[in-house]
């Protein structure tokens, strides 16, 4: 599993012209899902991002988890994640996991999500051609793999 994590000032997703999902302040997780992925891996790593201290304090330090801000979040299904170069110039999926393996247990990571902030995780169409639109803050993004 592979999630990157991009704290943002707003975000949004739209699917075929018509907004989805969007938020304010939070994060965005673009969320990849691998061959041999359980409930257990993305219940970790769903304590993981929620636990994450990304978030400045009164002195400009990142030590506030996104609860503590009263952030929200939005999470994308993005199996490209898993893309492998390893072969030439055109990308190989084979380390993702298939769609009806994948749509549960991204479902499963959203409830999860949810369950560790108290509140309902925003996110986009699983399997979709999404635009999502993003403003980043700091820049600050980095990159989970469990």
């Amino acid at each position: 599993m592979v999630v990157v994590v991009q704290r943002v000032s707003r975000a949004s997703v739209v699917v075929e012209g018509r907004e989805v999902s969007r938020i304010g302040r939070g994060l965005l997780l673009l969320v990849g899902i691998a061959e041999g992925d359980g409930e257990g891996q993305v219940a970790g790593m769903a304590r993981q991002v929620s636990r994450m201290r990304v978030f400045p304090d009164g002195s400009g330090k990142l030590s506030l988890p996104l609860a503590e801000v009263g952030g929200e979040a939005l999470a994308v299904s993005q199996f490209t994640l898993l893309g492998d170069f390893a072969k030439g110039n055109r990308p190989s999926f084979h380390a993702a996991a298939r769609p009806e393996v994948a749509r549960p247990l991204f479902d499963a990571f959203l409830r999860a999500l949810g369950a560790e902030l108290g509140k309902p995780v925003a996110s986009g169409v699983f399997g979709a051609d999404m635009r999502v639109s993003l403003e980043n803050d700091g820049p600050v993004t980095f990159v989970l793999e469990g």
